[in-house]
């Protein structure tokens, strides 16, 4: 449920990085602010029951993927061959450090969470 959180964060990082780009009036603009504001929340909630800086790695690789792709889909970005193999690359170490991370955790009193 915790790295459902990171999935459901990184989906809005790339509503709001592709907002800080072409948000022009007061609709998209606030579409934006609320998808940095869901993002991070749902980030800070994860994080505090699985490791901070696997979460962080996980949550900017979707969210670069997520970005680079649809701007290929949706904004005519050129597609090259070595942008998808890099993206890649990118998803794979994602999922790398998400396979060999540990999901339980201590939580503040000791007892182990997953």
């Amino acid at each position: 449920m915790n790295w459902l959180k990171v999935f459901i964060a990184a989906f809005f990082e790339v509503f709001w990085v592709i907002g800080l780009k072409y948000a022009n009036d007061f609709w998209t603009w606030t579409g934006t602010v609320i998808s940095i504001i869901v993002s991070f929340y749902v980030l800070i909630m994860a994080g505090k029951k699985l490791p901070v800086g696997t979460v962080y790695a996980v949550f900017v690789g979707l969210g670069t993927a997520g970005t680079v792709l649809s701007e290929i889909i949706f904004f005519d970005e050129p597609l090259k061959l070595s942008k998808i193999i890099l993206v890649l690359i990118l998803l794979a170490g994602v999922i790398g450090l998400k396979l060999v991370t540990n999901e339980e955790e201590a939580d503040s009193k000791g007892e182990a969470v997953s």
